[in-house]
This record gives structure tokens, sequence and C-alpha cells, in this order.
């Protein structure tokens, strides 16, 4: 009886816990910025294959002195700005959120030692369900199939430095 009483408590509890996320991350890389000093993001394919819904909520790293989550958004100008995203995003059940060159991002601020191409950078991407998902990033190698949307941004005033990138593998 005892046991019975045990196997019935325990599939309550199963049941009454949320199904967690299941989240994968994908391509991931990062490159720093040639025109602000000891700044880089990150970049990679968020993949949500479990039954429920999930959120990004935070990025933490200690190679910089801040990780925030970031998007571009357009001012009344047309010009594009880059702007912290303190509620991270949803990512609903069963689809993927892509974080890219001129969208969303993962920015790292005052990094704090110079990196060198092929580096591995540690993140830890802070889910509301999944918990913490640890990525290891390689720094300044992109994919071959990376490549930022310009759509109707406005590129006119915009500095075109060279970026520290290692040629795409094939």
């Amino acid at each position: 009886m005892y046991a019975l009483k045990t196997i019935l408590a325990a599939s309550a509890v199963a049941f009454a816990l949320p199904a967690a996320a299941e989240i994968r991350i994908v391509s991931p890389y990062m490159i720093a910025s040639p025109m602000a000093m000891g700044s880089g993001a990150a970049f990679f394919v968020i993949e949500n294959t479990g039954p429920g819904d999930d959120r990004l909520a935070d990025a933490a790293s200690d190679i910089a002195d801040m990780t925030q989550l970031h998007t571009h958004i357009a001012d009344s100008s047309g010009v594009m700005q880059m702007v912290h995203v303190p509620e991270g995003w949803v990512i609903p059940a069963g689809t993927t959120h892509a974080l890219a060159r001129g969208s969303d991002h993962v920015m790292f601020m005052g990094i704090k030692a110079p990196l060198q191409v092929g580096d591995i950078v540690t993140l830890t991407l802070k889910f509301e369900k999944a918990g913490d998902v640890v990525v290891q990033i390689p720094f300044g190698v992109a994919p071959a199939t990376d490549s930022m949307p310009m759509g109707s941004m406005p590129m006119g005033s915009m500095p075109m430095g060279n970026m520290p990138m290692a040629p795409a593998k094939p």
C-alpha cells in the first residue's frame, strides 16, 4: 500500500509541473566592433522544440563588464539605433528566433581582454523555463550563411569599417 501511495504522489507531482522548454542554440558566433573599442556582439538561432513557450530573459559572460540583450530600432529620422531589451524575447513553442546582425543580438560592453579569431567565448543564456543554457561561441568566425539584413536601412552616413572576421569555413 505504501508503494502505491508513493507512485500516486510522484505521478501527481509530475503532472503538476509545467512542461520544460527544450532549447537548442544553432550556429553561434561572435564579432567585435571596430567602431566601438571594447564591445562585441553574439549571433545565433534559438530553437524551441518544447511543448511550451519560453523567454530568453538575460545573458551573462565573464569576458565583459556588461552583457545585455539588444536590438536595433529606427528613430523618427529613420536612423538605426541599438537599444537594450530588458524584457528579452519570447520564443513560442515549435519556433525559432534568430539573433542576427542588424537585428536582435547579445551585446558585450567593456570586453576585458583582446580576443583572437578562433577564441571560444562562454555565454550563459538565461531562459525563464529552460533555465541557464551555456553556449560556447567561436570569436570572429561567421557561418557561411550569415548576412546582415539591410532592408530599407539608410546606409549613406553609416561608417563602413573593416570587421575583424575570419573567412567563412567552406
